[in-house]
């Protein structure tokens, strides 16, 4: 399943900043604005890994997981 993103970014005295909207706390800096979407995907697929991580661990092996869409 693809989800889709925001990516809000500004450019700052020669550097790029971004952020992903929807996942407080995911964000990158680069010099070029590529170097700096190449960033945030990479920030924001550790996260999402993590997150996963997490749930799974606080569930327990009783859990039952099901996928759905907003």
């Amino acid at each position: 399943m693809k989800q889709t993103y925001t990516a809000v970014y500004c450019q700052t005295d020669g550097r790029w900043f971004g952020w992903v909207e929807e996942i407080p706390g995911v964000g990158a800096q680069a010099k070029s604005r590529e170097a700096m979407m190449t960033g945030l995907r990479s920030a924001l697929q550790k996260a999402l890994a993590k997150n996963r991580r997490q749930a799974r661990a606080m569930a327990g092996r009783a859990a039952t997981e099901k996928t759905f869409r907003i």
